[in-house]
C-alpha cells in the first residue's frame, strides 16, 4: 500500500509541475520545478525512496531513450554524424582523463580510480535533461539535433569508463586493451541487440496480423515492450542496454515504414507515447529531487574524509568541477569547428564561414546532466573486496548531484543569454523539398482517383455522379499543384460529406501514403519530412475511415 501511495504522490507532483512550469517565469525549466517538488516531498512528507540503480535503469530509462531515438531526425543525425560521434566519444574520453586528474588534484583524499569514476559519471550529457531544458529555449534546429544525438550515444562511453574505473578501484589493475575491447563489444552488441529486437518484434507482429487480424491495442503494446526487450537482451550478453534502447528507437523509423500500420493506430500510438514521455520525464526528476535531502544530510560526513568540515567546501568542489567540464567542452567544440572549417576550405569551399562565438558558448552550456548521472553514481559498490567501505562513495554521489543541479541551472540561464537575437542563415532546400514531395503525392492521388473511379462506377447508373465527384477531387489536388507552382500558401482541407466522395478521397490519401513511403525507402525524401507529412495523412485517413464506418 505504501508503494501505491508513493507512486500516486510522484504522479501528482508531475501534474503539479506541469502547472507550475507554465505559471513560473519562462527561464525556469520544468526539471528544476520537478526537482524542487521532489525535495519538498522528501522533506515535508517524510517519504524515503530506496533508489535501486538497476531497477531505475530498467523501468524508466529505456522507454525514454527509445522514444528519443525514434523521433530524432535521422537525416540530420547522419549528416552531422562526425560532430555527434566526436562529442559522444572523444569528448567523453577527454573529460574522463582531464577531469579525473583534476578531481584527484583538487581532492587528494579521493583515490585516483575513484576520481576517474566520478569523472565518468558526470561526463555524458542526459537526453532527458537536454530535451526538458530545450522546451523553454528556442535552440537552432541543427544545434538541437547534434545535442540530441550526442546525449543518445555518449551514455555507452561514459558507462564503460565508469565500469573500468570501478574495476581499477577494486583491484588496483587497469588494462587499456581490455577496456577498448569491452567498449567495442558493449557498443556493437548494444546496437545489434536494439536493431535485432526491433526487427523481430515489428515483422513478427506484422506476420501475425496478416494471418489472424490486428488491433490497435496490441500494436501500441508491442511498441511499449520493444525498448525493454532491447535493454534486457543487451544486458544479458553484457552489452550496453542504454545504447540498445536508443538503437531500437532509431531502427523503428526504418523497420516501421516497411509494414502496414493503420492511421488510427499511428495516431493513438503517438498519443500514448506523448503521455508516457511526459510522465516518465517528470517521475525521474521528482525522484532525483526526493533523493537530495538525504544526500545533503550526509554532506558533513562525506566532507570529513577530505579534511574539511564546512559544507561550503561542497559548493567549491561542485563549482570547480562544473567549470572544468564547461572549459573542456568549450575547447572541444571550438577545436572541432576549426577543423571542420579547415577541411571545408581545403576541399574548395571558400564560402565556409566561422560560426558566431555565441554558438560555441551555447554548445558549451547546453551539456545538461540528469538522472542517469545520479543512477550511475549510485552503482558504485558499497564495500571493497576486503570488506572496508568503498572510498569516498558518499562524496561522489553528493558531487554528482551538485553537478546535475548546477548544469541544469547553467543551461536554463546560459542558453537564452547566448542565443538571444542570434541570427543564423536558414537551412536551404527545406521548402523546395516539401513542395516537391507534396506535388509528387498529389499526382499519385490523381492517378489513383482516376483508377478508383472506373473501378467503383462500372457501368451503373451512377457513372455520371462518380465522374463528377472524381473530377471535383482531382481538381482539388490540381489546385494544390498549381498553388505550389505559384508559390502560394497551401489551401485548407475541404470537408467531405458524401459517401462516394469519401471513398475516392480515401483512395487518394492512401495513394499519397504509398508514394511517400516509397520515396522515403528509396531515400529520395528526408525521413523527417516524410514523417511530418505522414502525420498529416494519418489525420485525414483516420477522419475519412471513421466517417466511412
Amino acid at each position: 500500500m505504501e508503494i501505491v501511495t508513493l507512486c500516486l504522490f510522484l504522479l501528482l507532483a508531475v501534474v503539479v509541475s506541469g502547472v507550475l512550469s507554465r505559471v513560473l517565469p519562462a527561464a525556469l525549466p520544468r526539471p528544476l520545478v520537478q526537482i524542487g517538488l521532489g525535495a519538498l516531498i522528501g522533506t515535508a512528507a517524510g517519504i524515503k525512496v530506496e533508489l535501486d540503480p538497476e531497477l531505475f535503469f530498467l523501468l524508466l530509462v529505456p522507454p525514454l531513450l527509445f522514444l528519443d531515438g525514434w523521433r530524432i531526425p535521422k537525416d540530420e543525425l547522419f549528416r552531422d554524424a562526425g560532430a555527434v560521434l566526436g562529442l559522444a566519444l572523444g569528448l567523453v574520453f577527454l573529460t574522463v582523463l582531464g577531469l579525473g586528474l583534476f578531481i584527484h588534484w583538487l581532492i587528494p583524499a579521493m583515490p585516483l580510480a575513484v576520481a576517474f569514476a566520478l569523472a565518468a559519471v558526470v561526463s555524458p550529457t542526459d537526453p532527458i535533461a537536454v530535451g526538458a531544458v530545450a522546451q523553454k529555449v528556442s535552440i537552432p534546429n541543427r544545434m538541437m539535433h547534434i545535442l540530441e544525438g550526442e546525449s543518445l550515444l555518449n551514455d555507452a562511453s561514459g558507462l564503460v569508463c565508469l565500469r573500468f574505473a570501478i574495476a581499477a578501484a577494486l583491484s588496483g589493475v587497469f588494462s587499456l586493451p581490455a577496456a577498448l575491447g569491452t567498449f567495442a563489444w558493449m557498443a556493437l552488441g548494444g546496437v545489434a541487440a536494439g536493431v535485432g529486437v526491433t526487427w523481430l518484434a515489428i515483422n513478427g507482429k506484422f506476420l501475425v496480423a496478416r494471418h489472424f487480424g490486428d488491433d490497435v491495442g496490441s500494436n501500441v503494446l508491442v511498441s511499449l515492450l520493444i525498448p525493454f526487450g532491447a535493454y534486457l537482451a543487451a544486458e544479458h550478453v553484457h552489452a550496453s542496454g542504454v545504447l540498445a534502447a536508443a538503437a531500437a528507437g532509431i531502427a523503428m523509423t526504418f523497420v516501421g515504414t516497411s509494414t502496414a500500420v493503420g492511421a488510427a493506430t499511428r495516431i493513438r500510438r503517438r498519443a500514448v507515447w506523448d503521455m508516457l514521455q511526459f510522465t516518465l520525464n517528470g517521475v525521474i526528476f521528482v525522484l532525483l529531487g526526493e533523493q537530495l535531502p538525504s544526500l545533503f544530510e550526509g554532506a558533513a560526513a562525506a566532507l570529513a574524509g577530505t579534511g574539511h568540515d564546512n559544507r561550503w567546501w561542497l559548493l567549491v568542489y561542485v563549482a570547480a568541477i562544473v567549470a572544468v567540464l564547461a572549459a573542456l567542452r568549450y575547447l572541444w567544440v571550438w577545436v572541432s569547428l576549426k577543423l571542420t572549417l579547415f577541411r571545408a576550405r581545403r576541399q574548395g569551399n571558400d564560402a565556409a564561414a566561422s560560426p558566431p562565438r555565441r554558438v560555441v558558448a551555447a554548445m558549451s552550456v547546453a551539456g545538461a546532466r540528469g538522472a542517469i548521472t545520479l543512477a550511475g553514481a549510485l552503482t558504485l559498490p558499497l564495500a571493497m573486496p576486503d570488506g572496508t567501505p568503498f572510498p569516498a562513495r558518499d562524496l561522489v554521489i553528493l558531487l554528482a548531484s551538485g553537478v546535475i543541479l548546477a548544469s541544469l541551472i547553467i543551461a536554463a540561464v546560459g542558453l537564452p543569454l547566448s542565443l538571444r537575437n542570434l541570427r543564423l542563415p536558414p537551412e536551404e532546400g527545406a521548402a523546395a523539398e516539401r513542395d516537391r514531395v507534396r506535388t509528387l503525392t498529389a499526382k499519385a492521388a490523381i492517378a489513383e482517383i482516376e483508377r478508383a473511379q472506373h473501378e467503383l462506377c462500372g457501368d451503373g447508373d451512377d457513372a455520371d455522379r462518380y465522374t463528377d465527384v472524381a473530377a471535383r477531387l482531382m481538381a482539388q489536388y490540381r489546385e494544390r499543384i498549381d498553388s505550389i507552382g505559384a508559390d502560394q500558401g497551401h489551401r485548407d482541407e475541404q470537408a467531405q460529406a458524401r459517401v462516394i466522395e469519401r471513398k475516392l478521397h480515401l483512395a487518394g490519401v492512401r495513394a499519397e501514403r504509398r508514394t511517400l513511403l516509397d520515396l522515403a525507402q528509396r531515400r529520395e525524401v528526408g525521413l523527417s519530412l516524410a514523417d511530418q507529412l505522414g502525420r498529416d495523412l494519418d489525420l485525414v485517413e483516420a477522419r475519412l475511415t471513421r466517417l466511412e464506418a
